[in-house]
């Protein structure tokens, strides 16, 4: 049950990705924005795991199968790659420094607002 769970999840993830991507009908920018609200709804995943709201069956649709296809490393590596590729070099720190640290900072903000105990 618990694959069923996280391939569902994958699925709703990818699929909303994947409208992110069209409806802004760049790579780049979507990209961004599907990680930063990943990682948005990772955090408030995370703490109320943590606090038994979620529970196993809700955590492994929700965190590892939505969030995990939703946000796109993979397509962050290739998109950062072709910047570098491109020799643009200033875009490239820029989107891998952005996305990383605003990524990071949204989870730990929102846990730190919600009371999460680290």
């Amino acid at each position: 049950m618990n694959f069923i769970l996280v391939a569902i999840g994958g699925f709703v993830g990818s699929i909303l990705r994947f409208y992110i991507s069209i409806k802004l009908n760049k790579r780049l920018i979507g990209t961004w924005i599907a990680n930063i609200s990943g990682s948005v709804l990772m955090a408030f995943s995370i703490f109320f795991y943590s606090i038994h709201v979620l529970n196993e069956s809700h955590w492994l649709f929700l965190g590892v199968g939505l969030c995990g296809s939703y946000t796109t490393f993979s397509t962050f590596g290739n998109e950062a790659l072709q910047l570098i590729l491109n020799n643009n070099m200033k875009a490239a720190i820029r989107y891998i420094i952005s996305t990383l640290f605003i990524s990071i900072l949204v989870i730990i903000s929102i846990l730190v607002l919600l009371g999460y105990k680290f």
